[in-house]
């Protein structure tokens, strides 16, 4: 009876335990190609737990985890390999996975200093597109079998609801993303969330006018490259100007998606900037800088690519970049309503960031100082020219008295340091 007992429980465990898909198998090994992973066949085994009775809704869940499948190109469950890059997080959209993989990178952002040396590296996958069950139950048996964290940003309620319950069924951790933000704002607004996808077919052809003036910024933007065409710089929402290799264009195209029409200049020694670039609304023109030795690096990069003769070419000499710098911050200087955005160590959307908040609060009427060029974004001119405003706004005897209250409290702090 013992043997009979070890024997049944052992036909259960085969029965419910996560069995690999070759097709996705396959992808998952195509995924892991591409960041450089080196892949490895093995995988966790899952433990043989008898799982509890079914709901009516779930049984296309019990199907499907007994189902067989043969493929000769998935081995045994086994160890992890040791080399395999961390945990995996898996990331499933009904779109196309833009919100997903945004908040996974922000979120990702609170590890850096244990992602840096791989003590806790990890490896994330997306899976966008996803509107059947097949592929659906398909992707959380993959997870299953890899120990993965399950993320996802799916509209349909009922689809949402479907992959919480196939992760519950195999044991695999998950997180709806999206939901709780759905959920709040619909509280908020007291209007029913409509539950379709942004790729749904009945949403299609409903383009909006904001799409239409992405598209043009888009368009306008790549035509502005590089000094060309200096004479639409009075269409620019934003002109950026800084010596070569500065991060321009990326920058330029990334703005552009957010529907900003970016011109940028290129400053060059020996070259004048174009005199309409003098006569346009100085408050939408911005100036990027970088550290000399990074951009040394950044230049010779570029030299080695185009096949340029660094004995031929002062391009990445450290004397020629500095004096290039230099030469930029002289035209700064003599411009001091450019902010001028040092970018060494921020990403594209960091800079965009700093560029945005100050085109914004441009626009909002508030008389911009110079920002300082090695810390834009933690400015203390900034604070004050919304305290100057502020004071402005106030009656003239609460604005000196006002004034005075504060100037006696900033003396007292100092005499007390």
């Amino acid at each position: 009876m013992i043997g009979g007992g070890a024997t049944a429980a052992e036909s259960l465990a085969e029965e419910t335990a996560p069995r690999a898909s070759a097709q996705l198998s396959r992808w998952s090994r195509a995924r892991a190609l591409r960041p450089g992973r080196r892949t490895g066949r093995a995988a966790l085994s899952a433990p043989a737990i008898k799982p509890p009775p079914l709901l009516a809704e779930e049984e296309s869940f019990s199907a499907a985890a007994s189902k067989e499948e043969e493929d000769d190109d998935v081995s045994p469950p086994a160890s992890r390999d040791a080399t395999a890059p961390g945990k995996a997080i898996y990331m499933v959209s009904d779109g196309t996975g833009w919100t997903a993989e945004h908040s996974v990178n922000a979120a990702l952002g609170q590890f850096e200093h244990c992602l840096g040396d791989r003590r806790c590296a990890v490896s994330t996958h997306l899976f966008s597109g996803v509107d059947d069950m097949d592929r659906l139950i398909e992707i959380i048996k993959q997870a299953a079998k890899e120990g993965a964290l399950v993320l996802y940003t799916l509209a349909d309620p009922s689809t949402a609801e479907a992959i919480k319950k196939a992760c519950d069924f195999w044991g695999v951790p998950s997180t709806d993303v999206l939901r709780p933000t759905v959920e709040a704002i619909a509280s908020h607004i007291g209007v029913a969330p409509s539950g379709i996808p942004r790729s749904s077919p009945s949403r299609q052809g409903q383009l909006t006018e904001d799409y239409f003036q992405r598209i043009d910024a888009i368009e306008f933007t790549i035509k502005q490259d590089d000094g060309a065409q200096p004479q639409n710089l009075n269409r620019a929402h934003i002109a950026l100007v800084g010596v070569s290799r500065t991060g321009k264009t990326p920058l330029s195209i990334y703005l552009a998606q957010k529907g900003y029409k970016v011109a940028n200049v290129p400053i060059v020694m020996g070259v004048d900037l174009p005199k309409v670039l003098f006569e346009i609304d100085q408050d939408k023109i911005f100036g990027l800088t970088i550290n000399p030795a990074v951009l040394q690096a950044i230049r010779k990069t570029r030299a080695k690519t185009l096949g340029f003769d660094e004995h031929q070419s002062n391009y990445a000499e450290m004397e020629h970049v500095r004096h290039e710098l230099d030469h930029a911050n002289k035209i700064f200087s003599q411009n001091p309503v450019w902010p001028v955005i040092e970018i060494t160590g921020k990403a594209i959307e960091e800079t965009a960031a700093v560029v945005m908040r100050i085109y914004h609060d441009r626009k909002q009427k508030c008389s911009m100082p110079r920002i300082s060029r090695r810390e834009s974004r933690k400015s203390v001119l900034f604070d004050a020219c919304r305290l100057a405003k502020s004071l402005l706004e106030l009656p003239p005897h609460k604005r000196c008295r006002m004034i005075h209250v504060v100037w006696v409290e900033m003396l007292c702090y100092a005499a007390n340091k």
